[in-house]
């Protein structure tokens, strides 16, 4: 061959290549631009329908509203505003850092995260819903945790509280304290096994973070106070934003026919387990909103052990609605949903195994008990008694965070 012609035939070559880069691009683009056109599309179906099902059931979607608000203000707003606050608290008087310094060696061999991030987890489990979140969330900002431990955070301290899985779940739909202490025991030790299979989370990350560039001097009680309280109330009415929308959204898939008919399918797939299209409609209920989902359990005491496994699940996802409500913190804060969304779906599932494999030996079948009968009442309770079992509940913390705070300030002024 001529130099000529293997000229010719290597710019050929090179021609050929570039075509077919330039057609693997185009088809490329030419996929996303239609993977964009029918998530566009998808959204405006959706939109019209929903818009469609509250024109035709005005009543029904202005029935759920108003049952959403009364759910905030009667148990959302008073049972998680203290704890709202006292995140701020601890975590802006560096109360957190002087509380992590006896905690650094229980916290790294466990979860691999610094002392600093134990009152995220000592809040996610008191506190209830979504409060681990916000204190994880807290802490990063503050630069008191690194991202990939807030990371490693948010897949297992974000937990269902004692007063609504005693009071709520416990009590008022299966009527058993024990019922109530073996759930929480159970969704506890499946958040702490969660926890410490993400222990190793971006490992390799983290060392360069180390340095938190943007680590604060902790505040003054007096302004952190205020900021803490201004805090609170934002987070509140933002929670209680999704409790409205999704209460009316599970109202709207109801009456349009969308949750029986998910809900037969359910029951279909679930039937060599021996659950029905009713056992389908109570976990898809639970996937999108905890508190109706765990209530729909109450009249399923036939099959007891299989109640309690559900139970389990729902506690340990928490449902769509409680997503949300975090989501709309860790966006903010740009940190990767993807660890919490599979700690939740692992702790879920951890738990409903181990409430079934209990449940086949012992399950507590017993009439209401002392604990049981005396919180029954806690779905009745109104703002001022709901309000007055939280601050009960968050004052021996408050009064901790002072200490430490003082404590803090102190050692400030020494060094």
């Amino acid at each position: 061959m001529s130099p000529t012609a293997a000229v010719l035939a290597a710019e050929a070559e090179l021609c050929d290549a570039r075509t077919k880069k330039w057609s693997e691009v185009t088809l490329e683009m030419s996929g996303r631009v239609t993977r964009e056109k029918i998530y566009d599309a998808a959204v405006i179906a959706a939109l019209a329908a929903a818009v469609a099902a509250l024109t035709a059931h005005t009543k029904q979607s202005v029935d759920a509203a108003v049952e959403g608000l009364k759910l905030c203000f009667n148990v959302i707003i008073p049972s998680l505003f203290p704890f709202f606050a006292l995140s701020s608290l601890v975590v802006d008087t560096g109360a957190a850092r002087r509380l992590g310094k006896p905690l650094r060696r229980v916290m790294g061999p466990l979860f691999n995260v610094g002392g600093g991030c134990a009152p995220a987890v000592v809040l996610g489990f008191i506190g209830g819903y979504p409060v681990g979140a916000k204190t994880v969330m807290s802490l990063y900002e503050r630069g008191d945790c690194s991202r990939a431990e807030a990371e490693r955070l948010l897949s297992f301290c974000n937990n269902s509280g004692p007063a609504f899985i005693f009071g709520v779940v416990g009590a008022g739909v299966f009527s058993s304290g024990a019922i109530g202490l073996l759930l929480y025991l159970i969704h506890t030790a499946a958040s702490l096994i969660v926890g410490v299979i993400f222990r190793n989370w971006k490992k390799r990350d983290a060392a360069p973070e180390r340095a938190r560039a943007t680590e604060q001097a902790p505040a003054r009680f007096a302004p952190a106070l205020v900021a803490a309280v201004k805090s609170a109330t934002q987070s509140s009415l933002n929670i209680c934003g999704f409790v409205i929308f999704f209460t009316v959204l599970i109202r709207m898939l109801d009456v349009t026919g969308v949750i029986p008919f998910v809900s037969g399918l359910l029951g279909d797939i679930f039937e060599p387990l021996g659950f029905d299209s009713g056992w389908g409609r109570r976990l898809l209920t639970g996937v999108v909103e905890l508190s109706s989902g765990v209530w729909s359990l109450k009249g399923a005491a036939s099959k007891l052990t299989g109640s309690v496994a559900m139970a389990a699940f729902m506690l340990g996802w928490a449902g769509l609605s409680v997503h949300s409500q975090v989501l709309s913190f860790i966006s903010a804060g740009g940190l990767s949903a993807r660890t919490y969304i599979a700690g939740k779906l692992l702790q879920g599932g951890i738990s409903a195994v181990a409430a079934a494999l209990i449940g086949r030996f012992f399950i507590a079948v017993s009439p209401a008990s002392g604990l049981a009968g005396q919180v029954t009442a806690f779905t009745e309770l109104d703002f001022f008694g709901a309000g007055l079992i939280s601050c009960v509940c968050a004052a021996p913390l408050f009064l901790l965070t002072l200490r430490l705070a003082r404590g803090t300030k102190k050692s400030g002024r020494r060094d």
